[in-house]
């Protein structure tokens, strides 16, 4: 009995080792969004973002940092790196423009200059990036970082495409978007943060990636087509990236995106959520959210996904969520679940060929 005893004290040590030092690994993560946000702050405060073209950037730029500063008091940290990966988007982008749009102006040789020098600066953020061993880090950080990661070249070409055919200093959003989000792959790379011992089995989406563009290909007609327009164009766009990224075997990051296009298929045709409805979604949520973070399986993309969809029900001020939140937050719940666990089992066979080719384009750029 005394062997069986100290064993279980031992496994009683190690947990506690392990909670511990969880803890201590979140509050040095909490520390480094807490610091990387302030310094956007700082900046938009000590030198505010001033264009002619764009009177509201300031404010745009402020409220996306505010709303990770809000989802990280929270306690949501994962929704406040996902909030900070928007912010960091949109404060470089709109930097870059207010920046360099006097030395640029209309000389395509200037632009071009900038162009180099942002493409040598990007290489080398992803390629500080790439040096991480994510084997370690939640499942969710590792999406985030890959997605970031993913997205910053086509967005760099991108604003060489529009430089070329409107005029250079068009282009220079798209650089400064596609800095950010090297920054941002950079930041969580060296986030201070592990996840649980049992890590997400990860493998290629692309037989999901295309089930759902077959449905989404087939649900691309009127009226739906006319009337959401603005949702297919989001969905098309999260299913792009998904595949780009399954195909650089960046699976973090394409789940993530497969996991965002399911929920913008469902909310094309989401229903209403009544006042009764609303709180069976709102006792659902919490009891997901316990479960989860009671789980010693690395969960975190779905508790990502459901601190997304507890803050579209609880605003911080008090404000009465949309319409569109509170259908977001169900459509989380019922089908991005869902599709989560089931992305946890091996890959379906892919589909075949049918000999019939449809080509359908609703992007207009990179991820826009």
């Amino acid at each position: 009995m005394r062997i069986k005893l100290n064993i279980g004290r031992l496994h009683l040590a190690l947990l506690l080792s392990v909670v511990l030092a969880f803890s201590a690994a979140a509050q040095d993560a909490k520390s480094q969004l807490k610091a990387e946000i302030g310094h956007l702050k700082q900046s938009l405060q000590e030198k505010p973002l001033k264009n002619p073209d764009f009177p509201d950037i300031q404010s745009m730029v402020t409220g996306a940092v505010n709303s990770a500063s809000e989802a990280l008091d929270s306690g949501n940290l994962y929704l406040a790196l996902e909030r900070l990966l928007q912010a960091e988007d949109l404060f470089h982008g709109a930097r870059a423009v207010v920046d360099k749009t006097d030395s640029v102006k209309s000389s395509f040789p200037a632009f071009e200059t900038e162009w180099q020098k942002a493409s040598q600066n990007l290489n080398a953020l992803n390629a500080e990036a790439r040096k991480k061993d994510w084997r370690f880090s939640p499942l969710a950080v590792r999406a985030l970082s890959e997605t970031a990661e993913g997205r910053s070249i086509p967005l760099l070409e991108g604003g060489r495409g529009f430089a070329s055919s409107t005029k250079p200093a068009d282009g220079l959003f798209y650089i400064g978007q596609a800095q950010g989000e090297a920054v941002f792959a950079k930041f969580t790379a060296a986030l201070l943060l592990t996840g649980n011992s049992s890590s997400f089995p990860l493998r290629s989406y692309l037989p999901e990636l295309q089930k759902l563009q077959e449905k989404t290909n087939a649900a691309f007609k009127p009226p739906a087509s006319i009337d959401l327009h603005a949702r297919f164009i989001a969905l098309n766009s999260a299913l792009k990236l998904a595949e780009e990224l399954d195909s650089q075997k960046l699976y973090a990051g394409a789940l993530y995106q497969y996991l965002e296009a399911t929920r913008h298929f469902a909310m094309l045709q989401a229903p209403p959520v009544d006042a009764a409805q609303q709180s069976v979604v709102k006792a659902n949520l919490a009891a997901a959210l316990k479960k989860f973070a009671a789980s010693n399986q690395d969960e975190s993309l779905a508790q990502l996904f459901l601190e997304r969809a507890e803050s579209q029900t609880v605003h911080p001020d008090g404000s009465v969520p949309t319409a569109d939140e509170w259908r977001s937050a169900r459509v989380i719940l019922d089908h991005v679940l869902p599709a989560y666990f089931t992305a946890k089992k091996p890959a379906s066979p892919l589909l075949q060929a049918s000999g019939k080719t449809l080509d359908i384009t609703l992007v207009r750029w990179p991820y826009t």
